[in-house]
């Protein structure tokens, strides 16, 4: 199956689904337009000016897609004149490729805001089989309102790529997908492909960032998963992370920062998240580790995942109890509010900036300290111990 993006809750369905930021599983976001743009995103106004004469476009098809009005301008109140004062995270001069945004509805989306908010180069890559209709919603001005940054400007894409990252080189993908109409047009969209790609048009990159999630089964209770459901839900959501560090090592600067989506269901029981999903998150946080290692010794790349709490997204609906997950969240975490897609982002451009550069191979909690409880307060049984409520 192939891999999709992930979602809020990372998980993905029966059906492929795209997380773009996280497919349930990792990569959907819940609405980040303007009215979601919060405090936290003036934090991400830097010094910098960044205006790229590079247009969106696909270069993989015919008819180059285009739209006039994606330019990005992340700049500190202070002006371009005056140096900005305290910490402040600028990724000018910097370039990043996303894996599995697909709309712009997950936390792959969010995280690709604030890094352009901070001065980045976007790069996308999008599963082949929702491709055209992310290009066209493009194109079309759909994404408009969700691309506004700080300053008021339209994120720019630089360019985005068609990609599947359940198969590494073309050898390994089977005939019925070769001939799979959803794959009609497309080329070189597996992981080795694409990073050649992106070294051609581009020459290097600084962030990588992995969005993927896929589970087939994940509806599923662990005892009934299948060993083609739980293999494919590792296949997709774990080992496709291995598979693009490995391929764009090479490209990514030393200094350069590798992020990944990660949920608490990797060392929780989170009942409803079946299929394997628990399993392919425990491996990814246990793979991050060992990548942190390995890519430090050999380019100088740190290596961290982004345990992100409940998202309400359209790929997170895909098991179906993404808003009991959410309200859950609200009623017993330390924090009583619901997660942005754009705290996530937030602390994905801390992590790609030279603020994180002693923080490797970690697992960063973005969920409102729900991690941290061991009983869910809400229960019944503590109602005469008066639990402080938020206001």
């Amino acid at each position: 199956m192939a891999a999709t993006a992930a979602s809020s809750l990372q998980i993905a369905g029966s059906k492929p689904c795209i997380f773009s930021a996280k497919n349930i599983l990792k990569g959907n976001v819940a609405d980040i337009g303007i009215k979601s743009l919060t405090a936290s995103w003036a934090k991400l106004s830097s010094a910098c000016h960044l205006s790229s004469a590079q247009h969106f476009s696909r270069p993989f098809t015919s008819s180059p897609a285009r739209f006039d009005k994606a330019e990005t301008r992340a700049m500190s109140e202070t002006g371009e004149s005056k140096a900005a004062s305290g910490l402040s995270i600028n990724l000018k001069g910097k370039r990043a490729f996303i894996a599995g945004v697909a709309d712009d509805n997950g936390y792959g989306w969010a995280i690709a805001k604030s890094l352009a908010a901070a001065g980045a180069e976007v790069l996308l890559g999008t599963w082949v089989p929702v491709l055209n209709i992310f290009e066209t919603s493009l194109r079309r001005g759909k994404f408009d309102e969700s691309r506004v940054l700080p300053d008021g400007s339209l994120m720019e894409i630089a360019k985005v790529y068609p990609l599947d990252a359940v198969y590494d080189n073309p050898e390994d993908v089977p005939e019925d997908v070769k001939t799979n109409k959803r794959y009609a047009g497309s080329t070189n969209w597996t992981v080795k492909e694409v990073a050649a790609s992106v070294e051609h048009d581009f020459g290097s990159i600084d962030i990588l960032v992995h969005s993927l999630a896929n589970g087939p089964e994940v509806t599923k209770p662990l005892l009934n998963t299948s060993r083609n459901g739980y293999l494919a839900a590792i296949s997709a959501s774990s080992y496709s992370y291995v598979s693009l560090l490995k391929h764009f090592l090479p490209i990514i600067n030393p200094g350069g920062s590798s992020i990944s989506l990660t949920y608490i269901a990797s060392e929780r029981i989170i009942p409803g998240y079946g299929g394997g999903m628990s399993s392919a998150k425990a491996a990814l946080e246990s793979d991050t580790r060992v990548l942190a290692f390995e890519a430090g010794r050999k380019r100088k790349v740190r290596v961290n995942t982004i345990s992100a709490g409940p998202l309400r997204s359209r790929a997170a609906k895909a098991i179906g109890f993404i808003d009991m997950m959410i309200d859950y969240s609200q009623e017993n975490a330390p924090l009583q509010k619901e997660l942005s897609a754009d705290e996530v982002g937030n602390t994905a451009a801390f992590l790609a900036s030279p603020l994180a550069s002693a923080i490797t191979g970690a697992v960063i909690y973005v969920d409102n300290g729900l991690n941290a409880m061991g009983v869910g307060v809400d229960s019944p049984l503590f109602k005469d111990l008066n639990i402080p409520k938020a206001n």
